[in-house]
């Protein structure tokens, strides 16, 4: 049988005040957004399987931002460090890579002040 998990009560008033803000806000990022709306449903006494079918997600996502939110607070509630791949080139090679791509391709073709077309670069 699963355990019960409910969000723990805010740590003091500046932290439910943010709480409260961001589960109300609509400028907000939309995770963010679903997360926090998440801890103040449990805390309003929502069971797991409740919140989850309420906010059309799967029980899991519910119990893992429960159990960041209760362990690491408002904090816990982003995105870690090192989430998502990792970059496959360096930062040079990126720079140099927007650099060709912003300059005009070799062999381009421009009329000539008579008319005719010719090679600007071979």
């Amino acid at each position: 049988m699963p355990k019960l998990l409910l969000a723990r009560p805010a740590s003091d008033v500046v932290e439910e005040g943010e709480v409260r803000r961001l589960a109300g806000a609509r400028h907000a990022p939309a995770d963010w957004i679903l997360w926090v709306r998440i801890v103040v449903l449990s805390g309003e006494g929502h069971r797991v399987p409740a919140l989850a079918s309420r906010l059309g997600c799967h029980h899991k996502t519910v119990r893992k931002w429960l159990h960041r939110f209760s362990v690491q607070g408002l904090e816990g509630l982003g995105d870690c460090p090192g989430c998502g791949r990792k970059r496959r080139i360096t930062e040079a090679e990126r720079s140099r890579i927007i650099e060709l791509a912003r300059c005009d391709p070799p062999g381009r073709l421009v009329r000539e002040p008579w008319g005719d077309l010719a090679v600007e670069d071979e």
